[in-house]
């Protein structure tokens, strides 16, 4: 299953927004009216698809996600490792930032779901011995031994970063013995497989070519990083993190070919390819540099990426007909698709509007923005007299790239939500 589709007015919200006073929607208003009144239905939305209360999820085992109710063209109601983590890392966020009642009590019935799924065994084998990487399960928490592209080794490693955001919460509120005794056995399991798989091929978020993975290598380093800052605030340790970190960032440069990112190494295609993107807002760091080498929202390879990977739709899909250079279109997962029509996703479109806005809040935090022959093309197509430099908040030129980048990624909400 690829990623779950009803999260991002839900996470968007956390952080990174849109600027509102520009966007009128054609059928209904602003963007502000828009977001408050669809982030509760998009929660509710990913409620209902929790076992076993929820009311698209019969059947399903306590803190089990159900990728779609859909049983039929295609099947989806299994639950997916990757697609419940990135879940309940919304879910957590959410409760984070906004101490949404209930949430937390599912947050706990997936650490316990969790525990369980890691010890099923299944066709890629078990807990030791490959296991983890098995991509989905029957929600009643038993293994799924038909054909699948397999193994996805995304999974641990997103199951890792959602379990590590709710122990540092619960550091913070003295139950750190509970994050010895609960959480840290789950994410060691995780990270063991991390440390010991990342250098193999493995099927993407796609699920359709078996091959190195841009995104997975991308989603496999935080979890390594975040994992072993974990492990030394419990006085835990995580030497294989610690040593294999640094080889797999090494790695991650090897998908820049110069222009942009080559998402997967295998497979025929171009390699331009919305998980980029997705990439790039899962390790986005607000308090990191605009820094190349992971690949944060605010850096010239990913902002020079984001205009290739963009570029690439505007010619495919009618519904991106006449929109000039500079203005956001449809985003499909890469232009080569085919699966259901090979047709454009909201996701992705508002994938390429959150790594704008993402940009920003670090440019604004930084209190500068560069611009580099890399990123040149990028910032001319959206604010034609850029050139190459470095401009301070305080100059002028730095609030019209800043108002620029926002008008571009308004535009892209714009297409998503009309």
């Amino acid at each position: 299953m690829q990623v779950s589709t009803c999260l991002f007015a839900l996470c968007s919200a956390v952080l990174a927004a849109p600027r509102q006073e520009n966007l009128l929607r054609r059928a209904t208003g602003s963007l502000t009216s828009w977001l408050a009144a669809e982030s509760p239905i998009a929660l509710q939305g990913v409620l209902n698809n929790i076992g076993p209360n929820g009311v698209d999820a019969p059947g399903a085992d306590s803190g089990m996600v159900v990728a779609s109710p859909d049983q039929v063209n295609p099947d989806y109601f299994y639950s997916w490792t990757r697609d419940s983590a990135l879940t309940f890392k919304c879910l957590t966020d959410q409760f984070l930032a906004y101490g949404t009642s209930g949430l937390e009590a599912q947050i706990r019935d997936y650490v316990n779901a969790q525990a369980a799924v890691q010890t099923i065994e299944n066709p890629s084998g078990g807990l030791c011995t490959g296991g983890l990487g098995e991509p989905k399960f029957y929600l009643n928490q038993t293994a799924f031994f038909g054909p699948w592209g397999r193994p996805q080794r995304d999974g641990p490693a997103l199951r890792a970063t959602a379990l590590i955001a709710y122990a540092r919460y619960l550091i913070s509120q003295g139950e750190s013995s509970s994050v010895s005794s609960i959480i840290w056995p789950i994410v060691q399991n995780d990270l063991s497989y991390v440390t010991q798989y990342w250098n193999d091929t493995t099927f993407d978020l796609w699920e359709e070519i078996d091959s190195s993975s841009f995104w997975t290598t991308a989603v496999q380093y935080r979890a390594l990083i975040e994992g072993n800052t974990l492990a030394g605030q419990i006085g835990e340790s995580c030497s294989n993190c610690v040593s294999q970190a640094p080889n797999v960032l090494c790695f991650l440069q090897s998908y820049w070919n110069g222009e942009y990112i080559v998402a997967n190494t295998g497979g025929g295609r171009s390699g331009k390819d919305s998980n980029t993107i997705l990439a790039s807002i899962h390790v986005f760091d607000p308090d990191a540099s605009c820094d190349d080498n992971t690949f944060q929202p605010c850096s010239d390879k990913m902002l020079a990426n984001h205009k290739v990977l963009t570029d690439s739709f505007r010619s495919i899909y009618s519904i991106n007909s006449g929109i000039s250079e500079g203005s956001g279109v449809a985003v499909g997962r890469y232009p080569e698709d085919t699966y259901q029509g090979g047709n454009p996703w909201y996701l992705c479109t508002m994938a390429a509007a959150e790594l704008l806005y993402d940009a920003v809040y670090q440019w604004k935090r930084i209190g500068s923005l560069n611009v580099t022959s890399t990123s040149l093309a990028f910032f001319q197509a959206i604010y034609p007299s850029a050139a190459v430099g470095t401009y301070s908040s305080s100059s002028s030129t730095f609030d019209s790239i800043i108002d620029a980048v926002m008008t571009y990624g308004d535009s892209y909400m714009l297409i998503a939500v009309c």
